[in-house]
């Protein structure tokens, strides 16, 4: 019992004092050139190809859900005789 908490404390001390060692680069600077500079790509697509994956894939969902809404309006709108 006491070597598993021994353990457990020398885990946790290895990852609380290794963690500050790693230091994270700072990218934003590089961001705010890459989104800033004028090339005449929309801002919400100068992300690269997975931008433009999630705009088609939301432009697409939007346009199939207002074309189902239509649909479901005019059904409602002109109902099934009953014979």
């Amino acid at each position: 019992m006491y070597r598993h908490i021994q353990a457990l404390q020398q885990v946790s001390r290895r990852t609380l004092s290794t963690s500050a060692r790693r230091q994270v680069e700072n990218k934003v600077p590089h961001k705010q050139k890459h989104f800033q500079e004028d090339n005449g790509i929309p801002i919400h697509l100068k992300g690269g190809v997975s931008d433009a994956i999630l705009y088609r894939a939301t432009m697409a969902l939007t346009i199939l859900g207002s074309a189902y809404v239509v649909y479901e309006l005019v059904c409602a709108a002109f109902p099934k005789k009953k014979e």
